[in-house]
């Protein structure tokens, strides 16, 4: 599936950081659906001297005390000019820091142009690293991708397979086994950094699974707070694949070609099923055994190189 474009409002934005920013929405109210198109947090000093260059559109402009310090020398006039070069260039909010009292004239602007003025106590370095993380975080070039997403001993695994081999099922029981669901049958995935994806759980589906026979089913309810957890990052795939594909799977080592998504390469174990298999118990050896591949403990390779000393040792003998 081809990466989707995600964006975010001025008014989410604020949901998400009002609480941890301390952010009071001061005036332009009607701007809150304005969208942001990038990360990048400004500090606009130089728009306030007439380089509107400087300043790009749809991106939140923060206030410290530098700003506010030079508003405050001007004359009101003067200031007024000053505001007004700011928010003619389609700014998407400001925010003004370190608790600076906010001008009238700057108050009137927001309001005039529908632009989202904030309030924060908190330094503006501490501000601008905090809204940069959200805004990337949501921003993060993300995919949706079919299958049961799961924290299975600390990890993050996605279960995919063919409809009907027993996905949902097998969620289950690993849940009932101590860990926990992030998403059932979709999952979006964001590439939250160059080698990092992100899986989270649409809100539409949290804390419910779908089992066949007993129809949709809320996890959290029947298992508690923490059989569920809405966001993992996914570190291995495995693949449900049905006993007549057996031919295709390496018996001395369990993993298949790497997938790849939104550009970052994750491991994938194709696990055959059948009648009688403890899949779950199957699911959580391989995670473990991919903990171990992590650390530079392969199995595999263990194994291969005691056969190659065992027919060394025998070449030995026999001469």
């Amino acid at each position: 599936m081809d990466p989707v474009s995600q964006g975010i409002t001025v008014a989410e934005l604020y949901r998400e950081a009002a609480d941890r920013l301390q952010l009071d929405w001061r005036a332009g109210r009607a701007g809150g659906d304005r969208q942001l198109t990038s990360e990048t947090v400004q500090k606009p000093s130089l728009a306030l001297i007439g380089h509107l260059n400087f300043v790009h559109p749809n991106r939140v402009q923060v206030l410290g005390c530098a700003e506010m310090d030079y508003l405050r020398r001007l004359t009101p006039e003067a200031m007024r000019q000053a505001i007004d070069h700011l928010y003619s260039t389609e700014i998407a909010a400001v925010v003004v820091a370190n608790g600076e009292e906010v001008p009238e004239q700057m108050l009137e602007a927001a309001e005039r142009t529908a632009t989202p003025l904030f309030t924060s106590p908190e330094q503006s370095p501490a501000l601008m690293r905090v809204l940069s993380h959200i805004m990337s975080q949501v921003l993060a070039p993300s995919t949706m991708l079919h299958g049961v997403f799961l924290e299975v001993s600390g990890l993050g695994v996605l279960l995919t397979g063919d409809p009907a081999v027993g996905k949902s099922e097998l969620a289950l029981e690993l849940i009932s086994r101590g860990h926990r669901l992030v998403a059932d049958d979709a999952v979006d995935i964001f590439a939250i950094s160059p080698d990092t994806l992100e899986g989270r759980c649409p809100t539409l589906l949290q804390d419910f699974m779908e089992v066949r026979g007993l129809g949709v089913i809320n996890v959290r309810r029947l298992f508690g707070e923490t059989a569920v957890k809405h966001r993992k990052n996914l570190k291995l795939i495995i693949n449900l694949t049905p006993a007549e594909r057996w031919d295709q799977v390496d018996r001395l080592d369990m993993h298949a070609e790497g997938r790849v998504i939104l550009g970052v390469e994750v491991p994938e174990v194709r696990i055959p099923v059948a009648v009688g298999r403890n899949l779950a118990v199957l699911v959580e050896v391989a995670v473990r055994n991919h903990i171990l591949k992590l650390r530079g403990f392969n199995s595999s390779t263990e194994f291969a190189e005691r056969q190659r000393a065992a027919i060394a040792a025998t070449e030995v003998a026999d001469r």
